[in-house]
């Protein structure tokens, strides 16, 4: 990289419960990033005790810079992954707010999905599940995910210079 990362980014992770063993993986690759102080990742499991689901969820989906969406037929088939959180994210997505990035975890019927028209990880698509190695299907994934960690950061960058020093 050519240039340090400064903000710290935003990650929302959405996804099925039933695919909480792959998130953990995708976890674990992105924690180099973490430690840097590169990114903060969120999902649902990070909520505290009494806090209220659909506030707090809609809170983080709100703010984050990328949005993961870990597709398998499970997600697909969950009205709430579908219905709100990946239309909220794709709502924010096309006016600009964020980024969305479909993770293929399992090989499932997403050709059809209002996210189909996102470049995908892993590479061309291939779901981690396919991958002879997860651990490389995982490291592709962050590889991609570093991509668009530092076109974010530097358009963020931009942004303040810009407020800063306008022409």
């Amino acid at each position: 990289m050519s240039q340090e990362l400064t903000n710290n980014i935003e990650v929302f992770i959405s996804y099925s419960h039933k695919d909480e063993r792959l998130k953990e993986g995708l976890e674990k690759q992105l924690e180099a990033l973490k430690a840097q102080g590169n990114i903060s990742v969120w999902h649902d499991r990070k909520l505290s005790p009494g806090k209220e689901l659909d506030q707090e969820i809609s809170k983080h989906l709100n703010k984050a810079h990328i949005i993961l969406l870990l597709i398998s037929p499970d997600f697909i088939a969950s009205d709430y992954c579908n219905s709100i959180e990946a239309k909220k994210a794709l709502q924010r997505h096309e006016i600009g707010e964020c980024r969305v990035i479909p993770i293929i975890l399992r090989p499932a019927f997403w050709k059809s999905a209002p996210f189909r028209k996102l470049v995908a990880l892993p590479t061309d698509g291939e779901p981690v599940t396919d991958w002879k190695s997860r651990d490389k299907a995982f490291l592709n994934i962050a590889d991609g995910i570093q991509v668009a960690i530092q076109e974010i950061s530097e358009s963020l960058a931009k942004s303040e210079a810009d407020k800063k020093y306008p022409s």
